[in-house]
Formats: structure tokens, C-alpha cells, sequence
């Protein structure tokens, strides 16, 4: 991966042609001081595909067994983390829309010393980080970029409750970071999206944010104000 300060990770299976879309809505508004990383699994039949796309245009590709979205996500931040001063999360269906949302992300960062930041999705806007990127410091803190051991869903609630738990999370309302999801419209709804959104997918990953919310969010908003030198 090339020296840049913000490394974006994309977990993706069954998709490589939306990371061929994703690259050019990347290569479209970066401003030269982020990457982007593909995280794909080794049973995925796709993953010739992949293959194909990320050598094509240049794109990192690390393949590992098939962990889930999320899991994968936390494992591949915590490899990389102390080679960036920030790591960010973008879904193969988001497509950044603003010339030099990755900038945006980093001044806010580097403005938070360390924190959270994220954009208007179009769907969820200030409301959820569907799309995100955060201090590497916090990902060595807590061991995750996110620390609940969901599987898909819910990751962006528990940046959103940890962010405003220590008063370091930003807002971009002007950067645009597209969802492109069935949800608004913008995506078929495939095999992908009907496996987490599935009813006792959704329900599992439920109960694990909610058991951490209640029994572990308190030790890791601890750490991240022994972090950010505030009193416990």
C-alpha cells in the first residue's frame, strides 16, 4: 500500500464489479492521501473477479478465509492501523460523490487529534456512520475498529455511540459519500443483502450490540478517555 494517511478498507464478496465502480468514484474525487484496500474471501467464487479488478487498476488486495463483514473488517484494521494515521470502512456499495471527501475526513481527524468522521450517505445522513473513517490510535486501543463481535450489522451504531460517548465524532454534512443500497432504491437486492438482513442474521447482531452496549461499552469508553487524557 503506498504512504498515505488514510487507508479506507472494503470487505466485499460476490461483487467485483461494484469495486470496479467504487474505484471510479474513488479515483474521481481523492485528493492523493487515501487508499483503498479490498478485503476478500478465499472461498468466494467471485474471487477470479476480484482478482481480475484489483490488478487492473492498481487496487490492494488481501484474501483471507471468510470471517463476515465485520470480523473481517476489525482483522485487517488491526494489521494496518499502525501504518496509517487513520483507517476508514467503505461498503462496496458506497460511491464518495464530494472532490476530496478523503481530505474533508482527514482534517476533521487531524482537528479531533483522535475521533471519528463521517459524510452524508443519502440515507442515514447525520443520523448513522454507514461509511466512516477513524484515528488508527483508537483501533490499537480497543483492538477493533469495531468492538462489538457483530457480524454485519449494527457496526455503525456502536462508532455512533462511542463517538459522542467521549464528545469525538464529526458530521460532514456537505461530503458526500453515497449509499447506493436497495433501501434507497439504488441497488438490487441480492444474495448478499437478503443473508444479513435476514431475519435471524438481524436478530443475532442485535443481541451482541445489546449485550455490549449494556456489559462492555462502559471498559472501552474508559480506554478511549484514558486515550484522549479525560478523566474516567
Amino acid at each position: 500500500m503506498p504512504d498515505v494517511d488514510l487507508l479506507f478498507i472494503v470487505p466485499s464478496r460476490g461483487r467485483p464489479h461494484n469495486i470496479a465502480a467504487l474505484h471510479d468514484a474513488w479515483a474521481a474525487t481523492t485528493t492523493g492521501v487515501s487508499g483503498l484496500l479490498v478485503a476478500a474471501d478465499d472461498d468466494d467464487p467471485a474471487l477470479p473477479g476480484y482478482e481480475q479488478v484489483c490488478g487492473e487498476r492498481g487496487i490492494e488486495l488481501t484474501v483471507g478465509p471468510r470471517l463476515r463483514m465485520v470480523p473481517t473488517l476489525n482483522k485487517v484494521a488491526v494489521e494496518h492501523a499502525p501504518h496509517h494515521f487513520a483507517v476508514g470502512f467503505l461498503g462496496d456499495d458506497h460511491r464518495p460523490r464530494t472532490l476530496g471527501f478523503d481530505a474533508h475526513y482527514l482534517a476533521a481527524l487531524r482537528t479531533l487529534g483522535t475521533g471519528w468522521v463521517y459524510g452524508n450517505d443519502l440515507l442515514a445522513g447525520e443520523r448513522l456512520p454507514t461509511q466512516w473513517a477513524q484515528t488508527s490510535d483508537i483501533v490499537q486501543v480497543l483492538g477493533a475498529m469495531v468492538p462489538a463481535p457483530v457480524k454485519h450489522l449494527w457496526a455503525d451504531n456502536q462508532v455512533y455511540d462511542l463517538g459522542h460517548a467521549v464528545s469525538r465524532i464529526r458530521y460532514l454534512p456537505d461530503v458526500v459519500v453515497e449509499h447506493c443500497h436497495p433501501l434507497a432504491g439504488k441497488a438490487d437486492d441480492d444474495a448478499r443483502y437478503r443473508e444479513v438482513n435476514a431475519a435471524d442474521a438481524s436478530e443475532a447482531d442485535r443481541l451482541v450490540y445489546a449485550h455490549w452496549y449494556e456489559h462492555d461499552m462502559p471498559a472501552d469508553i474508559a480506554k478511549l478517555r484514558a486515550l484522549i487524557g479525560e478523566a474516567a
